[in-house]
């Protein structure tokens, strides 16, 4: 399985879907729970398929799953039991293959569609903004102990890979390292970063190097950033780390967490998408507030110079 993607990543860009959240919200669902996305994996999974094959439809070739604020402590905090929870977390891997299923039925061959399930940060369950500070607190093994568990309810799904993804620490990111240890999946490894630093400060090409050695990641880079910091960052990643380079931004608005609100204004363009490819990437894409007009516009472009 490993060996399936990386050679799909050897062979040329593979794009990734936009932000799951704004296609379900432009959709009419109100997401303003603490489970963000995944509360409809409880509550409207239909939904999630349909936001998933937007995506598909639009020329995304990988779905990300809305596991990323899914963990057994914050379904918990919902009255949401282990069993439940575990069940939950892979129904988010089988939603996306579902419509990674009904997108190739109905589209063109010869298109490869993937999923690759979500892995947020610790502090995402936190729903308090701590996903772009780090610095929670915990060891490593305390947080190696929250990854483990829903990495393996994930893995049990059968996804094609596991998007760690938003991570905002090297520190979390050591610790995630260490859960993905055998589990036989394929990973990615992205940081939210701000001026050239992970969000809690350490240096780029430090944090990207943690992956170097690690044969479960076969890619590393930043999501869920600016666009331009998403551009700086992208040959630091193939640099620093020795692998494919993974690049999905927001749109360039910022998040308010203390509002719960976007604001600011939008700066992401699919035509940054050549500049990513030459530096390295293989894995591009948008984050939040990326849409599927955007991720057509930029398939398009990875299509026409491939």
């Amino acid at each position: 399985m490993v060996g399936g993607f990386a050679a799909a990543l050897a062979a040329g860009p593979v794009v990734l879907d936009g932000g799951l959240s704004n296609r379900l919200e432009a959709d009419g669902h109100d997401l303003s729970d603490r489970l963000w996305s995944a509360r409809l994996l409880m509550e409207g999974p239909e939904a999630v398929v349909a936001a998933h094959r937007a995506y598909f439809e639009a020329g995304a070739e990988v779905a990300i799953t809305s596991s990323y604020q899914a963990s057994f402590e914050g379904f918990a905090l919902r009255g949401v039991g282990r069993a439940t929870a575990e069940r939950l977390l892979g129904l988010s891997v089988e939603l996306a293959r579902q419509a990674a299923e009904e997108a190739d039925a109905e589209g063109p061959g010869g298109r490869r569609l993937w999923v690759a399930a979500s892995v947020g940060p610790y502090g995402a369950v936190l729903a308090d903004g701590s996903e772009y500070r780090g610095r929670y607190g915990l060891s490593e093994v305390e947080l190696e102990r929250f990854h483990r568990p829903r990495l393996e309810a994930l893995v049990a799904a059968g996804p094609d890979v596991l998007a760690v993804e938003t991570v905002p620490d090297a520190d979390e990111a050591r610790a995630v390292l260490r859960a993905l240890r055998g589990l036989g999946v394929p990973a990615w490894l992205s940081y939210s970063v701000a001026d050239g630093r992970t969000r809690a400060g350490q240096p780029l090409a430090e944090a990207f190097a943690l992956a170097a050695d690690a044969d479960e990641v076969v890619a590393v880079g930043v999501n869920c950033c600016t666009p331009a910091d998403a551009d700086a960052a992208v040959a630091v990643a193939a640099a620093a780390g020795g692998k494919p380079v993974v690049v999905y931004p927001n749109s360039g608005e910022r998040w308010d967490a203390g509002a719960r609100a976007w604001v600011g204004g939008r700066t992401f363009r699919a035509d940054r998408v050549e500049r990513w490819v030459a530096d390295g990437a293989r894995l591009v894409g948008g984050c939040c507030r990326v849409g599927p007009a955007e991720i057509a516009e930029l398939a398009g472009i990875v299509r026409g110079g491939a």
